[in-house]
């Protein structure tokens, strides 16, 4: 676990800025098209310190917002400006980022996206500056986005491999948003009354630089090695800014929030002991609204909630980390710094009535039967050492190179069991859309690991009331046997699979999988 003293700072004296939305170079009924831009820049990160150096799109950290309707045909081409010197110090020793590749290279994902391989942003398909080098699976310029699916909430970041947790905790990251009739209808807070919330930790230098650890603890001798286990930061930010603070109505809010730190869970409440409502989850809304006193967000996953700040005005609302870093069982936030997350303060008068709703009921959504599952894998989350000494988190025994061995066949539908056998939580996330999870089942690892016998140790749990929706990313606990099932009926070809705690991500706890088309492309592959 990192540790650094970040600059003390006092709280809540920046507003929270608003991610600009996106506008498009072109718009016609037939198609719209960007051209995203990545750039190193200065910004002020807090009052009272010196412009932090970040990178972002389009000149923004967090990026700007991408809104799109449901089925609106979307070309971007995501454009690499960035400097040839990385901002932040590689570990040449991490697959994919040896001294034979460019230092800075990207590779943008649309986070949940249901897209074309070539679209998806494979970790190896990154690009430098102008293109004028490119990686091994690098196919077009410019990406292209159907958004055939519900609303929901995505977002983008960056995907390099072997460097995705410098790229993002750089600045690389923003919110992608599809719209539809149906969620229009439901008449939810909207326009100023919709606010992303993406929050994230970060440590900073005494003259406001973030920092970034360049060496393991202990160290490797004679080696810059900065895939550190796991990278915690001491100070949460929220839309670029550290502890800042709304001002808000009293009404009705929906906040789209998401959990874009490198590890750091969250496991957010009001100071006022209020409810928030979530009425969506990852992929989209859920079947009804349920009230929550706690949330848990683990890094990439996301939550569409409602809060009611009705009647409170004058109050100042501080929203609340009581998450442990490493998750579940590491040291508890400590509560002057990250344990808090921003402020909310009922001080503007009310613009005009609010007639906006929490609807109890929201739409079907009936879950997979998992009877209908034409396969059912199991994935053992493990670990072991690296010629160093250092840990390696492992998906199934196995590390980025070896040859793909989850090869769902086009139209199926599967049951991916993920048995964690390591001593923490790991947030999988699959591409190519979302699942629906089945439930946890606890099991002997001591057991396992010695002779592979699965034996349960309790009942079956089903999911927590607020993941009851679909997911992209799943919390696979220690100990438990988590279970996913998943519809493979869009599109074939090469993948990827990994946990979003990206220093786990970037340290071979990645795996591609490879939809096929028929039997025969199964065996070839």
């Amino acid at each position: 676990m990192t540790k650094h003293n970040s600059p003390n700072l006092t709280k809540f004296v920046d507003q929270l800025p608003i991610p600009p939305v996106l506008q498009p170079l072109y718009k016609d009924s037939n198609y719209t098209y960007y051209e995203v831009h990545m750039k190193e820049f200065k910004m002020s990160l807090h009052r009272d310190l010196n412009p932090t150096t970040v990178w972002g799109y389009e000149g923004n950290y967090p990026g700007p917002t991408i809104e799109v309707e449901s089925g609106e045909q979307v070309y971007i081409k995501w454009m690499n400006d960035l400097p040839e010197k990385h901002l932040l110090p590689i570990d040449h020793t991490v697959h994919g980022a040896q001294k034979d590749v460019p230092d800075v290279r990207t590779v943008p994902h649309v986070h949940g996206a249901v897209v074309e391989p070539e679209s998806d942003g494979y970790p190896e398909a990154w690009f430098t500056r102008n293109f004028s080098e490119t990686g091994p699976y690098f196919v077009h310029e410019i990406y292209h986005y159907s958004n055939l699916m519900q609303a929901c909430a995505l977002w983008y970041h960056d995907h390099a491999l072997g460097i995705t947790r410098l790229n993002i905790y750089a600045g690389l990251a923003g919110m992608y948003l599809i719209r539809d009739c149906y969620e229009r209808s439901l008449n939810l807070p909207s326009g100023h009354y919709e606010i992303p919330l993406i929050i994230q930790d970060k440590s900073l230098n005494d003259n406001g630089s973030l920092y970034y650890p360049k060496q393991t603890n202990p160290p490797v001798p004679g080696l810059e090695t900065s895939i550190v286990p796991e990278f915690f930061g001491d100070l949460n930010l929220v839309n670029g800014k550290v502890w800042p603070y709304l001002q808000v109505e009293p009404r009705k809010y929906r906040f789209r929030l998401l959990n874009a730190a490198n590890c750091r869970f969250y496991h957010l409440s009001l100071s006022s002991g209020q409810l928030m409502y979530q009425i969506g989850t990852d992929g989209g809304l859920m079947a009804h609204s349920i009230g929550l006193k706690h949330l848990i967000l683990a890094p990439a996953e996301r939550a569409d909630i409602i809060i009611d700040f009705t009647n409170m005005e004058g109050q100042r609302i501080v929203f609340q980390n009581h998450a442990p870093a490493v998750f579940p069982n590491g040291d508890m936030p400590d509560p002057q710094t990250t344990g808090i997350v921003m402020e909310f303060r009922v001080e503007l008068p009310l613009s005009h009535l609010d007639t906006s709703t929490t609807p109890a009921y929201i739409q079907p959504l009936p879950p997979i039967d998992i009877t209908s599952a034409n396969k059912q894998r199991n994935l053992v989350l493990g670990s072991t050492m690296d010629q160093f000494g250092r840990h390696m988190m492992l998906l199934d025994n196995k590390t980025w190179d070896d040859p793909i061995s989850e090869k769902p066949l086009w139209g199926s539908t599967e049951v991916w069991s993920f048995l964690n056998i390591t001593d923490k939580t790991h947030p999988i996330h699959l591409h190519l859309g979302f699942f629906q999870i089945v439930d946890r089942i606890p099991f002997d690892t001591e057991r396992y690991a010695r002779d592979g016998t699965i034996q349960f140790t309790g009942p079956s749990l089903p999911p927590e009331p607020e993941e009851r929706g679909w997911k992209d990313t799943v919390r696979s606990h220690h100990g438990q046997i988590t279970r996913i099932i998943k519809h493979f009926t869009t599109y074939s070809g090469r993948y990827v699979w990994h946990c979003h705690m990206v220093e786990h991500e970037d340290y071979e706890m990645m795996r591609p999988f490879f939809i096929v088309r028929d039997s025969a492309q199964f065996f070839k592959r």
